[in-house]
Protein backbone atom coordinates (compact mmCIF):
# COMPACT_ATOMS: atom_id res chain seq x y z
CA UNK A 1 0.00 0.00 0.00
CA UNK A 2 1.47 3.10 -1.40
CA UNK A 3 2.66 6.00 1.47
CA UNK A 4 -0.30 9.33 0.96
CA UNK A 5 2.64 10.88 -0.50
CA UNK A 6 3.60 7.94 -2.67
CA UNK A 7 -0.07 8.63 -3.66
CA UNK A 8 -0.33 11.71 -5.21
CA UNK A 9 -2.64 13.31 -2.72
CA UNK A 10 -2.96 16.99 -2.36
CA UNK A 11 -2.73 18.44 0.80
CA UNK A 12 -6.46 18.67 2.10
CA UNK A 13 -6.94 15.27 0.45
CA UNK A 14 -4.43 13.98 2.94
CA UNK A 15 -5.61 15.86 5.55
CA UNK A 16 -9.23 14.43 4.59
CA UNK A 17 -8.17 11.03 4.52
CA UNK A 18 -6.00 10.75 8.14
CA UNK A 19 -9.01 13.05 9.51
CA UNK A 20 -11.39 10.18 8.24
CA UNK A 21 -9.50 7.28 8.79
CA UNK A 22 -9.23 8.21 12.75
CA UNK A 23 -12.47 9.05 13.21
CA UNK A 24 -13.08 5.38 11.67
CA UNK A 25 -9.97 3.86 13.63
CA UNK A 26 -11.12 5.31 17.27
CA UNK A 27 -14.84 4.37 17.33
CA UNK A 28 -13.91 1.09 15.40
CA UNK A 29 -11.62 0.75 18.67
CA UNK A 30 -14.03 1.56 21.05
CA UNK A 31 -16.64 -1.12 19.85
CA UNK A 32 -14.37 -4.11 19.00
CA UNK A 33 -12.63 -3.61 22.83
CA UNK A 34 -15.42 -4.95 24.33
CA UNK A 35 -15.51 -8.51 22.32
CA UNK A 36 -12.67 -9.91 24.25
CA UNK A 37 -13.81 -9.57 27.60
CA UNK A 38 -17.82 -9.20 27.41
CA UNK A 39 -18.76 -12.81 27.97
CA UNK A 40 -16.97 -12.88 31.51
CA UNK A 41 -18.47 -9.68 32.43
CA UNK A 42 -21.60 -10.25 31.09
CA UNK A 43 -22.00 -13.05 33.82
CA UNK A 44 -21.82 -10.54 36.27
CA UNK A 45 -25.16 -8.47 35.37
CA UNK A 46 -28.79 -9.30 36.41
CA UNK A 47 -30.99 -11.50 34.21
CA UNK A 48 -28.36 -12.68 32.24
CA UNK A 49 -28.62 -15.42 30.11
CA UNK A 50 -25.68 -17.00 27.90
CA UNK A 51 -28.59 -16.11 25.10
CA UNK A 52 -28.94 -12.58 25.98
CA UNK A 53 -25.33 -11.94 26.33
CA UNK A 54 -24.89 -13.14 22.59
CA UNK A 55 -27.64 -10.42 21.93
CA UNK A 56 -25.87 -8.02 23.60
CA UNK A 57 -22.73 -8.81 21.67
CA UNK A 58 -24.58 -9.33 18.16
CA UNK A 59 -27.19 -6.29 18.75
CA UNK A 60 -25.20 -3.31 17.59
CA UNK A 61 -25.20 -5.16 14.21
CA UNK A 62 -28.47 -5.29 13.76
CA UNK A 63 -29.02 -1.67 14.02
CA UNK A 64 -26.40 -0.73 11.99
CA UNK A 65 -27.71 -3.04 9.09
CA UNK A 66 -31.37 -1.11 9.39
CA UNK A 67 -29.73 2.42 9.66
CA UNK A 68 -26.47 2.74 7.45
CA UNK A 69 -28.66 3.52 4.27
CA UNK A 70 -31.12 5.60 5.58
CA UNK A 71 -28.59 7.42 7.56
CA UNK A 72 -25.92 7.40 4.07
CA UNK A 73 -29.43 9.45 1.78
CA UNK A 74 -29.93 11.79 4.80
CA UNK A 75 -26.53 13.03 4.63
CA UNK A 76 -27.51 13.71 0.50
CA UNK A 77 -30.09 16.29 1.88
CA UNK A 78 -28.49 17.57 4.89
CA UNK A 79 -24.98 17.34 4.28
CA UNK A 80 -22.47 14.89 5.37
CA UNK A 81 -20.97 16.49 8.97
CA UNK A 82 -24.35 16.96 10.59
CA UNK A 83 -25.38 12.93 9.92
CA UNK A 84 -21.64 12.12 11.37
CA UNK A 85 -21.87 14.42 14.84
CA UNK A 86 -25.48 13.06 15.33
CA UNK A 87 -24.25 9.91 14.84
CA UNK A 88 -21.21 10.18 17.21
CA UNK A 89 -23.26 11.42 19.39
CA UNK A 90 -26.08 9.13 19.28
CA UNK A 91 -23.09 6.31 19.53
CA UNK A 92 -21.68 8.01 22.71
CA UNK A 93 -24.88 7.94 24.07
CA UNK A 94 -25.34 4.05 23.76
CA UNK A 95 -21.64 3.57 25.39
CA UNK A 96 -22.88 5.75 28.18
CA UNK A 97 -26.30 3.70 28.87
CA UNK A 98 -24.25 0.24 28.67
CA UNK A 99 -21.62 1.71 31.07
CA UNK A 100 -23.91 2.85 33.72
CA UNK A 101 -26.41 -0.62 33.21
CA UNK A 102 -25.91 -3.29 35.54
CA UNK A 103 -28.69 -5.42 33.80
CA UNK A 104 -28.24 -7.41 30.50
CA UNK A 105 -31.42 -5.41 29.25
CA UNK A 106 -29.58 -1.86 29.85
CA UNK A 107 -26.62 -3.21 27.98
CA UNK A 108 -28.20 -4.37 25.42
CA UNK A 109 -30.11 -1.12 24.73
CA UNK A 110 -27.03 0.72 25.11
CA UNK A 111 -25.64 -1.69 22.59
CA UNK A 112 -28.06 -1.18 20.15
CA UNK A 113 -27.95 2.36 20.11
CA UNK A 114 -24.20 2.43 19.34
CA UNK A 115 -25.38 0.85 16.71
CA UNK A 116 -28.06 3.73 15.69
CA UNK A 117 -25.35 5.73 15.06
CA UNK A 118 -24.32 4.53 12.18
CA UNK A 119 -22.32 6.72 10.11
CA UNK A 120 -20.41 4.63 7.73
CA UNK A 121 -22.00 5.83 4.30
CA UNK A 122 -21.90 9.17 5.70
CA UNK A 123 -18.31 8.96 6.33
CA UNK A 124 -17.51 7.94 3.05
CA UNK A 125 -19.38 9.82 1.30
CA UNK A 126 -17.79 12.76 2.94
CA UNK A 127 -14.19 11.09 2.04
CA UNK A 128 -15.90 10.90 -1.89
CA UNK A 129 -16.59 14.60 -1.43
CA UNK A 130 -12.94 15.51 -0.67
CA UNK A 131 -11.08 13.54 -2.96
CA UNK A 132 -10.46 13.28 -6.32
CA UNK A 133 -11.96 10.49 -8.47
CA UNK A 134 -8.33 9.40 -9.57
CA UNK A 135 -7.29 8.93 -6.03
CA UNK A 136 -9.91 7.53 -4.11
CA UNK A 137 -9.63 3.58 -4.47
CA UNK A 138 -6.15 4.98 -2.48
CA UNK A 139 -7.58 7.20 -0.08
CA UNK A 140 -10.47 3.94 0.67
CA UNK A 141 -7.31 1.48 1.29
CA UNK A 142 -6.10 3.77 4.24
CA UNK A 143 -9.81 3.89 5.90
CA UNK A 144 -9.84 -0.21 5.33
CA UNK A 145 -6.27 -0.59 7.11
CA UNK A 146 -7.07 1.88 9.90
CA UNK A 147 -10.34 -0.47 10.34
CA UNK A 148 -7.87 -3.61 10.60
CA UNK A 149 -5.51 -1.96 13.18
CA UNK A 150 -7.88 -0.98 15.22
CA UNK A 151 -9.45 -5.02 15.80
CA UNK A 152 -6.12 -5.64 16.18
CA UNK A 153 -5.10 -3.08 18.96
CA UNK A 154 -8.65 -3.63 20.45
CA UNK A 155 -8.34 -7.58 21.06
CA UNK A 156 -4.84 -6.86 23.18
CA UNK A 157 -6.48 -4.02 24.96
CA UNK A 158 -9.64 -4.95 25.99
CA UNK A 159 -7.95 -7.72 28.41
CA UNK A 160 -5.40 -5.13 29.61
CA UNK A 161 -8.47 -1.67 30.13
CA UNK A 162 -11.02 -4.63 31.51
CA UNK A 163 -8.50 -5.33 34.01
CA UNK A 164 -7.54 -1.67 35.34
CA UNK A 165 -10.82 0.31 34.49
CA UNK A 166 -13.47 -2.58 34.22
CA UNK A 167 -15.88 -2.95 31.27
CA UNK A 168 -17.66 -0.22 32.68
CA UNK A 169 -14.51 1.90 32.32
CA UNK A 170 -14.45 0.82 28.53
CA UNK A 171 -18.02 2.19 27.78
CA UNK A 172 -17.11 5.12 29.37
CA UNK A 173 -13.65 5.26 26.94
CA UNK A 174 -15.49 4.35 24.39
CA UNK A 175 -18.08 7.42 24.98
CA UNK A 176 -15.21 9.52 25.33
CA UNK A 177 -13.59 8.06 21.45
CA UNK A 178 -16.57 9.18 20.06
CA UNK A 179 -15.96 12.93 21.58
CA UNK A 180 -12.82 12.89 19.99
CA UNK A 181 -14.01 11.81 16.75
CA UNK A 182 -16.28 14.45 16.69
CA UNK A 183 -14.03 16.83 17.74
CA UNK A 184 -12.00 15.33 14.45
CA UNK A 185 -14.43 16.07 12.13
CA UNK A 186 -15.10 19.38 13.36
CA UNK A 187 -11.56 20.78 13.75
CA UNK A 188 -9.58 18.62 11.08
CA UNK A 189 -11.94 17.84 8.81
CA UNK A 190 -12.61 19.89 5.79
CA UNK A 191 -16.27 21.42 4.86
CA UNK A 192 -17.14 20.41 1.26
CA UNK A 193 -18.31 23.49 -0.71
CA UNK A 194 -20.69 20.89 -2.36
CA UNK A 195 -22.00 17.42 -1.46
CA UNK A 196 -22.27 15.42 -4.43
CA UNK A 197 -23.86 11.55 -4.91
CA UNK A 198 -21.21 9.12 -5.53
CA UNK A 199 -22.23 6.12 -7.25
CA UNK A 200 -18.79 4.18 -6.49
CA UNK A 201 -19.46 4.83 -2.81
CA UNK A 202 -23.44 4.93 -2.06
CA UNK A 203 -26.24 3.11 -2.41
CA UNK A 204 -28.61 3.71 -5.96
CA UNK A 205 -31.94 2.03 -5.74
CA UNK A 206 -32.08 1.63 -9.23
CA UNK A 207 -29.17 -0.51 -9.26
CA UNK A 208 -30.11 -2.50 -6.09
CA UNK A 209 -32.08 -5.55 -8.01
CA UNK A 210 -29.12 -5.68 -11.00
CA UNK A 211 -27.13 -6.50 -7.53
CA UNK A 212 -29.20 -9.11 -5.76
CA UNK A 213 -29.54 -10.63 -8.70
CA UNK A 214 -25.81 -11.11 -9.58
CA UNK A 215 -24.50 -15.06 -8.49
CA UNK A 216 -21.05 -13.83 -8.15
CA UNK A 217 -22.04 -10.48 -6.11
CA UNK A 218 -24.24 -12.67 -3.64
CA UNK A 219 -21.24 -15.06 -3.27
CA UNK A 220 -19.37 -12.18 -1.63
CA UNK A 221 -22.03 -10.87 0.38
CA UNK A 222 -22.36 -14.90 2.03
CA UNK A 223 -18.51 -14.84 2.49
CA UNK A 224 -18.81 -11.14 4.70
CA UNK A 225 -21.82 -12.86 6.61
CA UNK A 226 -20.04 -15.42 7.63
CA UNK A 227 -17.34 -14.63 8.29
CA UNK A 228 -18.74 -11.74 10.79
CA UNK A 229 -21.03 -14.75 12.25
CA UNK A 230 -17.89 -16.65 13.03
CA UNK A 231 -16.22 -13.40 14.77
CA UNK A 232 -18.99 -12.76 16.79
CA UNK A 233 -19.77 -16.84 17.97
CA UNK A 234 -16.69 -17.59 18.68
CA UNK A 235 -16.26 -14.86 21.44
CA UNK A 236 -18.97 -15.03 23.08
CA UNK A 237 -17.70 -18.12 23.90
CA UNK A 238 -13.79 -17.60 24.00
CA UNK A 239 -13.22 -15.80 26.96
CA UNK A 240 -15.17 -18.15 29.23
CA UNK A 241 -13.20 -21.02 27.85
CA UNK A 242 -9.49 -19.19 28.39
CA UNK A 243 -11.07 -18.67 31.79
CA UNK A 244 -13.17 -21.32 33.08
CA UNK A 245 -11.61 -24.20 31.35
CA UNK A 246 -7.83 -23.22 31.31
CA UNK A 247 -8.01 -21.62 34.36
CA UNK A 248 -6.40 -17.64 32.41
CA UNK A 249 -7.60 -14.67 34.25
CA UNK A 250 -9.37 -12.45 31.93
CA UNK A 251 -6.62 -10.00 32.65
CA UNK A 252 -4.33 -11.90 31.27
CA UNK A 253 -6.12 -13.07 27.87
CA UNK A 254 -4.18 -10.07 25.68
CA UNK A 255 -1.08 -12.52 26.45
CA UNK A 256 -2.97 -15.47 24.90
CA UNK A 257 -4.46 -12.81 21.60
CA UNK A 258 -1.06 -10.64 20.79
CA UNK A 259 0.96 -13.82 19.09
CA UNK A 260 -1.71 -15.52 17.46
CA UNK A 261 -2.80 -11.48 16.11
CA UNK A 262 0.70 -10.47 15.19
CA UNK A 263 1.83 -13.66 13.52
CA UNK A 264 -2.02 -14.43 11.80
CA UNK A 265 -1.53 -11.05 10.61
CA UNK A 266 2.55 -11.92 8.76
CA UNK A 267 1.02 -15.23 7.79
CA UNK A 268 -1.34 -13.61 5.63
CA UNK A 269 0.73 -10.89 3.90
CA UNK A 270 2.59 -13.36 0.90
CA UNK A 271 -1.15 -15.09 0.30
CA UNK A 272 -2.02 -11.29 -0.16
CA UNK A 273 0.58 -10.39 -2.45
CA UNK A 274 0.11 -13.95 -4.53
CA UNK A 275 -3.74 -13.00 -4.91
CA UNK A 276 -3.19 -9.54 -6.05
CA UNK A 277 0.38 -9.45 -7.88
CA UNK A 278 0.44 -12.78 -9.44
CA UNK A 279 -3.05 -13.00 -9.94
CA UNK A 280 -3.62 -16.38 -8.62
CA UNK A 281 -6.99 -14.87 -6.25
CA UNK A 282 -9.48 -17.26 -6.64
CA UNK A 283 -7.18 -20.43 -5.36
CA UNK A 284 -5.74 -18.17 -2.36
CA UNK A 285 -9.38 -16.95 -1.17
CA UNK A 286 -10.93 -20.83 -1.87
CA UNK A 287 -8.00 -21.70 0.31
CA UNK A 288 -8.68 -19.55 3.35
CA UNK A 289 -12.41 -20.32 3.34
CA UNK A 290 -10.74 -23.92 3.67
CA UNK A 291 -8.46 -23.02 6.27
CA UNK A 292 -11.31 -21.16 8.30
CA UNK A 293 -13.26 -24.22 8.41
CA UNK A 294 -9.90 -25.94 9.09
CA UNK A 295 -9.98 -23.39 12.30
CA UNK A 296 -12.93 -23.87 13.58
CA UNK A 297 -12.89 -27.79 13.49
CA UNK A 298 -9.43 -26.95 15.54
CA UNK A 299 -11.60 -25.44 18.08
CA UNK A 300 -13.86 -27.78 18.66
CA UNK A 301 -11.44 -30.36 18.98
CA UNK A 302 -8.88 -28.35 20.81
CA UNK A 303 -10.02 -30.79 24.12
CA UNK A 304 -9.55 -27.73 26.29
CA UNK A 305 -5.91 -27.92 26.02
CA UNK A 306 -3.67 -24.45 26.01
CA UNK A 307 -1.25 -25.67 22.50
CA UNK A 308 -4.85 -26.63 20.79
CA UNK A 309 -6.74 -23.46 21.43
CA UNK A 310 -3.55 -21.66 20.57
CA UNK A 311 -3.08 -23.50 17.47
CA UNK A 312 -7.06 -23.18 16.52
CA UNK A 313 -6.78 -19.03 17.38
CA UNK A 314 -3.73 -18.72 15.42
CA UNK A 315 -5.04 -20.52 12.14
CA UNK A 316 -8.30 -18.45 12.32
CA UNK A 317 -6.73 -14.84 12.81
CA UNK A 318 -4.76 -15.65 9.75
CA UNK A 319 -7.85 -16.80 7.95
CA UNK A 320 -10.06 -14.41 8.95
CA UNK A 321 -7.14 -11.32 8.33
CA UNK A 322 -7.05 -12.74 4.72
CA UNK A 323 -10.58 -12.68 3.99
CA UNK A 324 -11.26 -9.75 5.56
CA UNK A 325 -8.57 -7.80 3.31
CA UNK A 326 -9.85 -10.06 0.13
CA UNK A 327 -13.45 -10.12 0.21
CA UNK A 328 -13.55 -5.91 -0.48
CA UNK A 329 -11.21 -6.24 -3.84
CA UNK A 330 -13.48 -8.99 -5.16
CA UNK A 331 -16.47 -7.34 -4.96
CA UNK A 332 -14.50 -4.31 -6.58
CA UNK A 333 -13.81 -6.59 -9.39
CA UNK A 334 -16.43 -8.23 -9.61
CA UNK A 335 -18.90 -5.28 -9.87
CA UNK A 336 -19.39 -2.69 -12.63
CA UNK A 337 -17.93 0.57 -11.87
CA UNK A 338 -21.05 2.57 -11.69
CA UNK A 339 -22.82 0.06 -9.70
CA UNK A 340 -19.81 -0.09 -7.14
CA UNK A 341 -21.08 1.44 -4.37
CA UNK A 342 -24.67 -0.34 -4.28
CA UNK A 343 -22.66 -3.32 -4.37
CA UNK A 344 -20.60 -2.19 -0.94
CA UNK A 345 -23.60 -1.26 0.07
CA UNK A 346 -25.28 -4.65 0.08
CA UNK A 347 -21.81 -6.08 1.22
CA UNK A 348 -21.98 -3.91 4.37
CA UNK A 349 -25.15 -4.62 5.38
CA UNK A 350 -24.63 -8.36 4.97
CA UNK A 351 -21.79 -7.59 7.27
CA UNK A 352 -23.58 -6.12 9.59
CA UNK A 353 -26.25 -9.20 9.91
CA UNK A 354 -23.67 -11.19 10.12
CA UNK A 355 -22.04 -9.13 13.51
CA UNK A 356 -26.07 -9.64 15.05
CA UNK A 357 -26.91 -13.52 13.80
CA UNK A 358 -23.33 -14.64 14.92
CA UNK A 359 -23.84 -12.55 18.60
CA UNK A 360 -27.43 -13.73 18.90
CA UNK A 361 -26.92 -17.25 17.43
CA UNK A 362 -23.67 -18.30 19.73
CA UNK A 363 -25.19 -17.21 22.74
CA UNK A 364 -28.89 -19.93 21.82
CA UNK A 365 -25.57 -22.85 21.23
CA UNK A 366 -24.34 -22.17 24.31
CA UNK A 367 -26.81 -22.05 26.19
CA UNK A 368 -28.97 -24.81 24.74
CA UNK A 369 -25.83 -27.43 23.73
CA UNK A 370 -22.44 -26.39 25.52
CA UNK A 371 -19.71 -23.96 23.79
CA UNK A 372 -18.60 -26.77 21.56
CA UNK A 373 -21.22 -26.24 19.49
CA UNK A 374 -21.03 -22.79 18.50
CA UNK A 375 -17.37 -24.00 16.97
CA UNK A 376 -19.03 -27.29 15.34
CA UNK A 377 -21.90 -24.71 14.24
CA UNK A 378 -19.40 -22.20 12.76
CA UNK A 379 -17.41 -25.74 10.99
CA UNK A 380 -21.19 -26.09 9.36
CA UNK A 381 -21.80 -22.38 7.91
CA UNK A 382 -18.47 -22.34 6.97
CA UNK A 383 -18.38 -25.55 4.67
CA UNK A 384 -21.44 -23.72 2.93
CA UNK A 385 -19.22 -21.25 2.38
CA UNK A 386 -16.82 -23.48 1.17
CA UNK A 387 -18.79 -24.85 -1.22
CA UNK A 388 -20.44 -21.30 -2.41
CA UNK A 389 -16.52 -19.83 -3.03
CA UNK A 390 -15.21 -23.07 -5.22
CA UNK A 391 -17.81 -22.39 -7.80
CA UNK A 392 -17.00 -18.63 -8.11
CA UNK A 393 -16.25 -17.29 -11.14
CA UNK A 394 -12.53 -16.49 -11.28
CA UNK A 395 -12.15 -12.51 -10.64
CA UNK A 396 -10.99 -10.24 -13.41
CA UNK A 397 -8.12 -8.82 -12.33
CA UNK A 398 -9.67 -4.85 -13.24
CA UNK A 399 -9.55 -1.82 -10.95
CA UNK A 400 -12.21 0.76 -10.97
CA UNK A 401 -11.56 4.37 -12.28
CA UNK A 402 -13.51 7.21 -11.90
CA UNK A 403 -13.31 10.73 -13.70
CA UNK A 404 -15.69 13.84 -13.56
CA UNK A 405 -16.05 14.46 -17.12
CA UNK A 406 -18.74 17.60 -16.80
CA UNK A 407 -21.90 17.48 -17.61
CA UNK A 408 -23.02 16.06 -21.10
CA UNK A 409 -26.41 15.64 -22.95
CA UNK A 410 -26.82 12.44 -24.00
CA UNK A 411 -25.69 11.99 -27.29
CA UNK A 412 -22.11 12.91 -26.11
CA UNK A 413 -21.99 10.85 -23.16
CA UNK A 414 -22.35 7.59 -25.46
CA UNK A 415 -19.67 9.51 -27.99
CA UNK A 416 -17.18 10.20 -24.63
CA UNK A 417 -17.91 6.52 -23.89
CA UNK A 418 -16.39 5.34 -26.89
CA UNK A 419 -13.20 7.93 -26.84
CA UNK A 420 -12.94 6.18 -23.35
CA UNK A 421 -13.14 2.89 -24.68
CA UNK A 422 -10.41 3.64 -26.88
CA UNK A 423 -7.78 4.23 -24.12
CA UNK A 424 -5.01 1.39 -23.96
CA UNK A 425 -5.97 -0.49 -20.50
CA UNK A 426 -9.98 0.46 -20.67
CA UNK A 427 -12.11 -2.58 -20.34
CA UNK A 428 -15.39 -0.84 -19.67
CA UNK A 429 -16.58 2.64 -19.85
CA UNK A 430 -20.21 3.86 -18.58
CA UNK A 431 -20.51 8.10 -18.43
CA UNK A 432 -23.57 9.35 -16.88
CA UNK A 433 -24.82 12.03 -18.69
CA UNK A 434 -26.71 14.09 -15.96
CA UNK A 435 -24.26 13.89 -13.71
CA UNK A 436 -21.07 14.52 -15.52
CA UNK A 437 -19.27 11.11 -14.26
CA UNK A 438 -17.40 8.76 -16.21
CA UNK A 439 -16.94 4.70 -14.71
CA UNK A 440 -14.39 2.52 -15.77
CA UNK A 441 -12.71 -0.41 -15.49
CA UNK A 442 -9.52 -0.77 -16.26
CA UNK A 443 -5.88 -3.23 -16.40
CA UNK A 444 -3.53 -1.31 -13.88
CA UNK A 445 -0.41 -2.97 -16.21
CA UNK A 446 -1.40 -1.47 -19.29
CA UNK A 447 -4.00 1.85 -18.87
CA UNK A 448 -3.03 5.26 -20.11
CA UNK A 449 -3.63 7.02 -17.00
CA UNK A 450 -1.95 10.20 -18.02
CA UNK A 451 -4.51 9.75 -21.50
CA UNK A 452 -7.48 8.92 -19.04
CA UNK A 453 -7.34 12.17 -16.99
CA UNK A 454 -6.91 14.24 -19.76
CA UNK A 455 -10.46 13.39 -19.95
CA UNK A 456 -11.30 14.72 -16.72
CA UNK A 457 -12.61 18.46 -15.34
CA UNK A 458 -12.35 17.15 -11.43
CA UNK A 459 -10.87 19.41 -8.47
CA UNK A 460 -10.96 18.97 -5.25
CA UNK A 461 -13.26 21.77 -3.75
Amino acid sequence: MPSLEQAGLTSLEKRATLGLAGVYGVRMLGLFMILPVFAIYATGLSGVTPTLAGLAIGIYGLTQALLQIPLGMLSDRVGRKPVILGGLAVFALGSVVAALSDTIYGVIAGRALQGSGAIAAATLALLADLTRETVRTRVMAVVGMTIGAAFSVAMVAGPLLSDWVGVSGIFWLTAALAGMAALIVKIVIPTPTQSRRHRDTRMVGSYLRLVLQDTQLLRLDLGIFVLHLLLMSNWVVLPLQLQNQLGIDASNHWRIYLPVVFFGFLAMVPFIILAEKRQHMKGVFVGAVAVLLLAEILLYWNGGTMTGLLVGLFVFFAAFNLLEASLPSLVAKQSPSHVKGTAMGVYSTSQFMGIFVGGASGGWLHEHYGMASVFLFGAAIVLVWLLSAATMQRPKYLASYVLNVGHQDQVSAIDLAGQLMSVPGVQEAVVIANEGMAYLKIDKRSVDEVALDAFSVSSVS
